[in-house]
């Protein structure tokens, strides 16, 4: 009897571990998920990448063969990478130098040609009496991986929190920094002048708008950010996404509501995302499967194990609607009102 009930535990198992892998990815997709978007969201790859916890974050190297996402899962914070080889696209793994779960590393950002990799993490630095503030944080590609990393150090790190950071083809850095005695937030900017940051300018008030701001992503060719903002009377919920576009002489356009299919009345818009070609939007955004008319094991169990159970996830879609923004910009000195 004992040996029967084990056979059933196991047998349920399995097919408990089936039922939350529906990825059917292979070695010609161009991206861990085969079905590429239309012009409305999707999960991202669902069952592989996106699953029954918080995924957000992504970042894809140059050549397109390594995915990195952030997730969260019971507690811990570690940023994941997939690689394409000759088999189709790896099983995710935490990244090298990210496996101490005594530390929270999230929000990678690569460099335009795929170099170092920039993180978000509240390691202590080395030599300093118990230092564990979120600074950004990077790595240098090698031969055999990536390196060990290091504090970026000022003048982009202080001893506020800083995050997200988002790097432009030209090295320049655009992060998030908590304000000292408070909690609000403001997006800067730091340009890479012979190696080197200057000092982070915090950006205008077109960029800056509403109550409170996350997580910005530049373009890579800096004709655009898009800024998750807190507060403002046109929004859908309480954080929504925001597109903010910018001329060559450095002025920047009033700032825009990326609209109803990315903005959810959740308010769970915290994480963006472009590829490089323009061509796809990955965005973090937190939606639940219909509720059913009654609750039954089924629906319970299959919203134990796959996504749109209530987590913030990763979605995707054409990136046409930037284009479709971008004729709606409007540049004027009177900023009244922002």
């Amino acid at each position: 009897m004992k040996r029967e009930l084990l056979c059933v535990l196991l047998t349920l198992i399995i097919l408990s571990l089936q039922s939350c892998n529906t990825w059917e990815g292979g070695k010609d997709c161009p991206f861990p998920d085969c079905k590429l978007p239309g012009v409305n969201p999707e999960l991202f790859a669902p069952g592989f990448i996106t699953g029954n916890y918080q995924t957000r974050d992504v970042a894809i190297t140059p050549d397109g063969n390594e995915v990195y996402f952030g997730a969260y899962i019971s507690g811990f914070y570690t940023i994941l990478v997939s690689v394409r080889n000759g088999d189709g696209w790896s099983e995710p793994r935490v990244v090298e130098h990210m496996e101490d779960p005594s530390y929270m590393n999230i929000e990678p950002a690569l460099s335009y040609d795929g170099t170092k990799l920039f993180f978000l993490s509240n390691r202590p630095v080395p030599g300093a009496e118990d230092r564990r503030n979120e600074d950004i944080w990077v790595m240098d590609r090698t031969d055999s991986g990536w390196s060990e990393p290091y504090n970026l150090g000022p003048p982009i790190n202080s001893k506020m929190a800083e995050f997200f950071p988002s790097i432009t083809m030209d090295g320049n850095m655009y992060f998030t920094r908590t304000e000292p005695g408070s909690q609000e937030s403001f997006i800067y900017r730091s340009r890479l002048v012979d190696g080197e940051y200057n000092k982070p300018e915090i950006l205008p008030e077109q960029v800056n708008s509403g109550v409170n701001r996350y997580n910005a992503f530049i373009s890579h060719d800096e004709s655009y950010i898009i800024v998750p903002v807190a507060g403002r009377d046109d929004s859908y919920g309480s954080t929504d996404y925001y597109i903010v576009f910018r001329t060559d002489d450095d002025n920047w356009s009033l700032p825009l509501n990326m609209g109803s299919k990315i903005n959810t009345p959740d308010g769970f818009e915290h994480s963006v995302y472009v590829t490089r070609d323009n061509k796809y939007i990955f965005f973090m955004s937190r939606r639940l499967r219909e509720k059913p008319e009654k609750l039954s094991w089924k629906y319970l169990k299959d919203l134990s194990c796959k996504p749109e159970s209530g987590n913030p996830s990763i979605y995707w879609m054409k990136a046409v609607l930037i284009d479709s923004l971008r004729n709606e910009a409007v540049f004027e000195n009177d900023q009244a009102g922002l």
